[in-house]
């Protein structure tokens, strides 16, 4: 499913105009009057840190997974690099993928989200078009690289995007493709390359790749794509997929398909939506049987426990996103962290994070797979950050909360056919990181003027706080369908106990669309997403909640970043993330953390284009540098010869709005 939920480029014209901001500042204004009063996101990073004994978990020596390691922590022991000298950092070496130059036409449909990965003396990512291309780690020079040649003209739904690669060694053997990299392709293949010199491996599937089968007939190419990083587990690899929102009810179904790693033939495939009777889930599926709906999908990067021999996914939401009358129930395994066997794809537990979901509130982010220090021992947990601003932590064998959830109820008032369920899941502790609450009163405006006009937009809809149904009447989702957290996900100090996260905070406005409406509608807002929701009675609306110069209606920062204590839940400091003209204003932001033994934090991921160090105790801002093009996607670091690294693929992010561009810089100390 979409990343960022809006087709519209409604973000690139309030970015612009946030540096209206800087009015603020002339008419008396003040920081603390932006991100002050009640709506305050500030939190000073007095809290006491949980202590643990040193070294006790063996994580970050290496990179070699999307999210640094199998488990997703985005940590790494280099420590090179610290509070005392990070502000010598600068640029070591930078690379052009070329994207600008051979791609230039279809840059407008890309997004570049990708982290690369250290495997044996190279560096090795995926372009957004799902080249694959291997640098040397010391100067960034060209190794090798390969082109799948996707169909370039698919008009993909979520953008052309690839997140990542992964990395396979053979124990069996030493011959050529014994250390392999997958890669998941915009138009749906599941590549296997050689990790020493790029070429496909034969023996995997047909010349080196398999062709993936959405199920049905789709309805325009790109419906259905896969863009995040395979999973490896013991000697399988794993892909999920990302599907076009909004389209039909009878969608492609999200099923996750494992696949031998040495011939790429076809192990095990796991619908999250029950299609047999005899499935216990089926219960809490009450409309048509089998159900019709598709989605459900996986669409953000997996984890995996070696030592389990189980994957821990994200699913979505059922198709289509605003309305569920077609699927009364709870609708289990979707929007959920399902625990699987890696080898066989047999469920082993899972953990619903939104009941019957009409909110297009899907699990975006990897797990994390952590261990937290707490009354003398470790506790192996799952930690999954959400679009509505909730972080879960869950025991990992169990699936049961390891800080506290309750069932509270929410609104119910449901368009006509709608089925509600009449409860949702919160956190006790850690609470929401962004808040979830939107009234008139709160509306923002650097004018009198456009403050008026939000205020009018906020009172004219139906805002009773999260998990208020969408409605003709047209709802505000608060936070919106892009996040709280979304693909960048966690870091996880694993000496603090404390997981890093970065949310955005805006708004959507949300309007149901009765059928016979829904062409006069589109014709109306040709440049608004206007999507039928085909065979549900009711298409939908839905944009960014902006006053009339492009700004956000809700009240700054638009971005935060946050430590959170797993011992106990507890906030220890937050912060906005990113300014305009000097002001930590806060942006929004798309892209995660990585922390470090040097007790830092990396971070680009704002729409101001920024990289970033905080300090990870006190959340101090240490050094930012500014990028050649957005940093949309989430950092790495690495140790070589003595030396550390810290590396980001600035490419930028069309549907956001941030500027475009092909680089890949290492920052080292100067």
């Amino acid at each position: 499913m979409r990343s960022i939920s809006t087709r519209s480029k409604v973000l690139a014209t309030a970015l612009a105009l946030i540096l209206l901001v800087g009015i603020v500042a002339v008419l008396g204004g003040s920081t603390i009057s932006l991100i002050g009063g009640a709506t305050a996101l500030d939190v000073d990073g007095n809290a006491e840190i949980a202590s643990r004994p040193p070294n006790t978990v063996d994580v970050g020596n290496d990179w070699n997974h999307y999210g640094g390691d199998a488990g997703g922590h985005r940590y790494s022991k280099a420590d090179e690099i610290n509070a005392s000298n990070v502000a010598q950092l600068v640029p070591a070496w930078e690379f052009h993928t070329g994207d600008m130059t051979h791609r230039a036409d279809y840059m407008s449909q890309s997004a570049t989200e990708g982290t690369p990965i250290l495997v044996g003396d190279s560096l090795i990512f995926c372009t957004p078009f799902n080249e694959v291309i291997a640098l040397s780690p010391e100067s960034g020079t060209l190794r090798w690289r390969f082109d799948p040649a996707i169909d370039i003209n698919q008009d993909p739904s979520n953008q052309f995007i690839c997140r990542g690669v992964a990395h396979w060694q053979d124990e069996r053997s030493t011959d050529a493709c014994s250390s392999r990299i997958f890669m998941g392709t915009n138009d749906a293949r599941v590549i296997a390359l050689d990790a020493k010199d790029g070429q496909p491996c034969k023996d995997f599937g047909i010349d080196g790749e398999v062709q993936t089968d959405p199920g049905m007939p789709l309805r325009w190419a790109g419906e259905f794509q896969i863009t995040s990083p395979p999973v490896t587990i013991g000697d399988t690899v794993v892909v999920g997929s990302s599907i076009g929102d909004g389209a039909r009810v009878a969608a492609p179904i999200g099923v996750v398909r494992a696949f031998d790693a040495r011939t790429g033939e076809s192990k095990w495939e796991w619908d999250p939506i029950p299609r047999e009777p005899n499935d216990p889930a089926a219960l809490s599926w009450k409309g048509v049987q089998p159900p019709q709906e598709g989605h459900a999908n996986v669409w953000a990067p997996m984890t995996a426990d070696e030592g389990r021999g189980l994957l821990f996914l994200p699913t979505s939401s059922p198709s289509p996103d605003f309305f569920g009358g077609l699927r009364p129930g709870e609708n289990r395994h979707a929007n959920s962290v399902v625990a699987i066997h890696g080898e066989t794809g047999e469920v082993v537990w899972s953990f619903q994070t939104v009941h019957h979901d009409i909110w297009d509130y899907d699990l975006p982010a990897q797990p994390g797979l952590y261990s937290v220090w707490r009354d003398g021992a470790l506790h192996d947990v799952v930690a999954q950050v959400t679009k509505t601003g909730f972080v879960f932590v869950l025991d990992r064998d169990t699936g049961k909360p390891f800080l506290p959830i309750e069932e509270r109820p929410v609104p119910q008032n449901g368009a006509e056919g709608e089925w509600l369920f009449p409860t949702q899941p919160f956190p006790v502790n850690p609470p929401a990181i962004v808040p979830s609450t939107l009234t008139p009163d709160d509306a923002f405006g650097i004018t009198l003027f456009d403050r008026l006009h939000c205020r009018r937009q906020i009172r004219n809809s139906v805002t009773e706080g999260l998990f208020t149904p969408p409605s003709t009447q047209g709802t505000i989702f608060y936070p919106f369908t892009g996040g709280g957290a979304n693909w960048g996900g966690a870091a996880y100090d694993p000496e603090r106990n404390l997981l890093i996260v970065n949310m955005s905070n805006i708004a959507n406005h949300i309007q149901l669309i009765p059928t016979e409406d829904f062409d006069e509608v589109r014709r109306q807002f040709p440049f608004d997403e206007v999507s039928p929701q085909e065979g549900a009675p009711f298409g939908m609306k839905r944009t960014v909640l902006l006053s009339f110069l492009g700004i956000p209606c809700t009240p700054p920062p638009w971005g935060v970043l946050a430590a959170i204590d797993l011992t106990n839940g507890n906030i220890v400091w937050r912060k906005p993330l990113g300014s305009s003209v000097g002001v930590p204003i806060g942006m929004p932001n798309f892209g995660g953390p990585v922390v470090t033994a040097g007790g830092l934090i990396f971070i680009a991921a704002t729409m101001d284009e920024m990289m970033r160090a905080f300090d990870v105790e006190t959340g101090e801002l240490l050094w930012e540098w500014q990028l050649p093009a957005g940093g949309q996607a989430t950092p790495m670091t690495y140790e070589l010869n003595g030396r550390q690294y810290v590396l980001i693929y600035a490419g930028g992010h069309s549907r956001a709005g941030t500027r475009l561009g092909d680089s890949l810089i290492a920052f080292a100390l100067n």
